[in-house]
């Protein structure tokens, strides 16, 4: 057992297991607090009759004293993500090699998934926010409209769980895999209040509100590049194969009747654009799941 004085309340445990966990990802953090306190909770409705301090004392041999949780969660971390972690690709020491080489990275594809699905996630997220807000904020001059908040304010919350899967899913960046934890030793009231004063809360409305505009600059430079790709690629086979029914232009300037030997360097411009794009959609994923991370995810700083 360690030599620090073991906490007497939930609340205390949670406390020192927050400040053990201070350098660790904020998403484990969460993860860690809110196991932690659905287990003393059960093992507390289970031993009725005992008090907090006494209840934890009988657990501690069983599921560890705060500093003993985190270490243990350290470890399942590392384990996990070493588990779940994609094969690397081969690392490459050519340029080419480097360029050409994002096609076998799995994270490509996911962010450019991610892309390609923003835009109707984005329009899901706008639309709730926007008409939660004014529904909540018009109605507040009657009774109605207190619960209704409170209730649009707990949606918010549920849907940035569900973000986190979507972004730890496609785009490889860790997010927390269980709900903000609560003390529910606490009343309504304070409860309450805490969801009103809780930063990430603001901070993720302002996530989903931002994921239209951002849902629609992904959407459309990835259907755009992609589209564009490809169709400079097949261009030498659409001449050879259209019977005489193909046609290219670029602005007013018709390729196929004036530079039908411009083709195959078109084809050729077309493979780098698209492996161009599978980079600038890795890229964006990256930056979008760091985007995420910080608006969606408490810090863990005591």
């Amino acid at each position: 057992m360690n030599a620090k004085i073991l906490p007497t309340t939930i609340p205390e445990y949670l406390e020192q297991l927050r400040a053990a966990l201070r350098d660790a990802d904020p998403a484990m953090v969460q993860d860690a607090l809110y196991d932690a306190e659905e287990y003393l909770r059960s093992e507390l409705a289970e031993q009725s009759g005992k008090s907090e301090a006494e209840v934890i004392a009988s657990v501690a041999g069983s599921y560890g004293a705060p500093e003993e949780v985190a270490e243990i969660y350290r470890d399942t971390e590392v384990t996990v993500n070493r588990a779940l972690r994609a094969p690397a690709p081969r690392k490459r020491e050519s340029a080419l090699g480097k360029f050409f080489g994002v096609v076998v990275d799995p994270r490509t594809y996911g962010a450019l998934f991610y892309m390609l699905l923003s835009l109707a996630t984005g329009i899901v997220y706008f639309t709730v926010v926007t008409t939660g807000a004014s529904l909540s904020l018009g109605l507040l001059i009657l009774i109605i409209g207190i619960p209704l908040l409170v209730l649009f304010l707990a949606l918010i919350r549920v849907l940035s769980l569900v973000e986190g899967r979507i972004v730890e899913t496609l785009l490889g960046e860790r997010m927390p895999r269980r709900p903000l934890y609560t003390q529910r030793g606490k009343g309504w009231l304070e409860r309450i209040k805490e969801i009103f004063t809780d930063g990430r809360t603001w901070t993720a409305m302002l996530y989903f509100l931002l994921m239209l505009p951002l849902g629609i600059a992904y959407f459309t430079t990835a259907v755009t590049l992609l589209s564009t790709s490809l169709a400079f690629i097949a261009a030498p086979f659409g001449y050879f194969f259209a019977n005489g029914n193909y046609g290219m232009t670029i602005g007013d300037y018709d390729v196929v009747a004036n530079a039908p030997w411009l083709l195959p360097l078109m084809s050729i411009a077309g493979v780098v654009l698209l492996f161009a794009t599978l980079h600038l959609a890795r890229g964006i994923g990256r930056l979008h799941g760091l985007l995420a991370k910080h608006l969606l995810v408490r810090s863990a700083v005591v």
